[in-house]
């Protein structure tokens, strides 16, 4: 069921997105100049993606500024629609200052199951296009469109071809990158949203990067691009023109990771069936708590819903983190390895109580996480000997049965009865892309 929060109710004007066109730069007039491709890495990202599928299939929503997330004051904005984002509303934003700033906007309470078969059909056409298809997130992937020009025409019309067909079948619109490596194509395919299609050949993509600001480059976000624009870079171009061995010097390895990029190098290649690397639960909560009994409620059910998910996939973790978010949004984290790799809750929940001891802040925190990292597949080798004792594995595994028989609510620690509710729990996640067709594809992590 669709909720929404109505806010205050001013007029307002749908924002209607521009039809598919090829972006006014040189990049598709170089492209017929030059029709020689040795590599063709195509960046496909849908547009705000949650908001525009409860716009399809809400039409009540059409036209109308909308806010993804809890219905809650103290949540996070998961992303807002087109019409909220001139507001200067965007992911990530406290629900409370994006209300503020947006105080026309309607809040939609997220829903994931929607959003995650909505991405499969999504996959399932982007591997219509290419095999090596590298999923990203639930909206963007890259597709290795190398030697495909006999089949769907110069990289140009790759693009609309898989525009018009994502369209005709979802009703969502997506945006597309193409040039020859991962990094030029993602930045492309963000020049021109919504709705755009930007096409950069390799041999002139530094060039066309060199006017685009520093904060394009891939590892530059909000602390460090202050940290360049007073050493003086404020665009690409300054950092491609400049000595890698300066850059080093004043950055360090950053420096030489910018240089690269600048000059539009990623040797990355795309990675068919890309697999999670970690496997996490965060918990926006209600109300902030500090007593370590208080958080460790909140870690248990995220223990809990980490190992099912590590067993459902036959995975077992080597790692564990754990993350307290400040009412001031700081992110503490501490870590620990095993000494065996597990995929139980008690064994993460033991790791986590462990790992409270270590947080030199005393709170009050507004979210409680954690996530199993080091991934591995249980039934390596080198796994044989791990449940020795496998009773407590031999628990969770019953109970996971009960729960695919009779849902999530069929067992409940009796310790947590009465525990503190959560604003926002786990979100979606990646797990469906780690197989295809049923086919395991490639290593953990």
């Amino acid at each position: 069921m669709l909720k929404l929060v109505p806010m205050i109710t001013l007029s307002t004007h749908a924002v209607k997105p521009p039809a598919i066109q090829d972006h006014p730069l040189p990049s598709l007039e170089m492209a017929r100049a030059n029709p020689h491709w040795d590599r063709i890495v195509l960046h496909a990202d849908m547009d705000a993606f949650y908001a525009a599928v409860e716009q399809r299939d809400h039409p009540e929503l059409q036209g109308k500024p909308i806010l993804i997330g809890s219905n809650s004051w103290r949540g996070v904005v998961l992303t807002a629609s087109y019409e909220a984002r001139p507001f200067g509303v965007g992911s990530g934003m406290p629900v409370a200052e994006a209300r503020r700033r947006c105080p026309a906007a309607l809040m939609v309470e997220p829903n994931f199951e929607r959003y995650q078969h909505v991405s499969n059909q999504i996959m399932d056409i982007f591997a219509d296009f290419s095999p090596s298809v590298e999923t990203i997130s639930l909206d963007e992937a890259f597709l290795d469109m190398t030697g495909a020009m006999h089949l769907f025409g110069e990289p140009s019309e790759m693009g609309r071809q898989l525009k018009a067909r994502v369209f005709n079948e979802t009703g969502l619109h997506i945006s597309v990158g193409i040039s020859g490596t991962k990094y030029v194509a993602k930045v492309a395919s963000a020049h021109d949203k919504p709705n755009g299609l930007t096409v950069v050949p390799q041999h002139d993509a530094q060039q066309w990067l060199s006017v685009l600001p520093v904060n394009r480059l891939w590892g530059v976000g909000a602390k460090t691009t202050p940290k360049l624009e007073e050493l003086g870079y404020k665009f690409i171009g300054d950092i491609a023109s400049t000595d890698v061995r300066v850059l080093e010097q004043q950055l360090g390895m950053p420096g030489v990771h910018y240089h690269a990029l600048a000059h539009a190098r990623d040797p990355r290649r795309v990675e068919r069936g890309k697999t999670s690397k970690s496997l996490g639960s965060d918990r926006t909560l209600s109300e902030d708590v500090s007593k370590p009994e208080d958080i460790l409620v909140h870690l248990r059910r995220s223990a809990e819903r980490i190992s099912r998910r590590l067993r459902a996939k036959n995975y077992v973790a080597h790692g564990l983190r754990v993350r307290l978010k400040s009412r001031d949004f700081d992110m503490f984290t501490r870590q620990r390895k095993f000494p065996k790799p597990v995929d139980t809750a008690d064994a993460l929940i033991s790791a986590a109580a462990c790992l409270l001891t270590a947080f030199d802040r005393p709170g009050p925190f507004r979210l409680v996480g954690m996530v199993a990292f080091d991934l591995d597949w249980r039934d390596e080798p080198n796994q044989m000997d791990m449940f020795e004792d496998g009773a407590a594995h031999s628990l969770e595994t019953t109970i996971d049965d009960l729960i695919d028989l009779f849902g999530s609510d069929v067992v409940v620690r009796a310790r947590d009865l009465n525990a503190h509710g959560t604003v926002s729990k786990n979100g979606v996640n990646l797990d469906f892309v780690d197989t295809r067709d049923g086919e395991r594809v490639s290593k953990p992590g």
